[in-house]
């Protein structure tokens, strides 16, 4: 258990990484030193401009069994059946927007006891960049509550391709 707990802290520290270097990049605005919350809290926390602001963090890899395939986990035989029946199911973009739109339903519950929190979701899926998350904006459907103050994607696993702010 104790692994996973580490993978998944290290991997939301990345996510924040790449997030605040392009962030301060893209804006000239400072965001600096991260540091890691326990639950009921976001994820990450960060100096912006010299206040805290605090940020919950989330994956897009298209579905479980993708995640497993791309975080090199050992498939099984149904693991390696389902990608291939996600592969025929729907179009590339569909697959993008609904997988998008369901993690930005499911953060829409959470609540935390902080004055100010962003969204900060990291493409993991190598086929999807932020080029083609910024040409389907339309399509993607921020929940009308929900309790984070903006909302960005990074668009890609290392980060390359930038940042896409999805909200407001």
């Amino acid at each position: 258990m104790q692994d996973s707990d580490d993978e998944k802290i290290r991997l939301e520290h990345q996510a924040a990484k790449l997030f605040m270097r392009w962030y301060e990049h893209d804006t000239g605005r400072r965001i600096r030193h991260i540091w890691h919350n326990r639950p009921i809290k976001p994820d990450v926390s960060c100096q912006f401009e010299g206040d805290r602001l605090d940020i919950e963090i989330a994956h897009l890899y298209g579905s479980e069994q993708e995640a497993m395939k791309i975080l090199g986990r050992d498939l099984s035989d149904k693991t390696r059946q389902e990608l291939r029946d996600l592969e025929k199911e729907s179009d590339h973009h569909t697959r993008l927007i609904n997988s998008l739109n369901r993690i930005l339903n499911n953060k829409s519950f959470k609540r935390y006891k902080t004055k100010r929190v962003w969204l900060v979701i990291r493409n993991a899926h190598p086929a999807w960049s932020s080029d083609e998350i910024m040409a389907l904006q339309h399509r993607i459907d921020v929940p009308a509550a929900h309790s984070f103050e903006q909302i960005w994607m990074v668009g890609d696993m290392e980060g390359k391709s930038g940042i896409v702010q999805l909200y407001p």
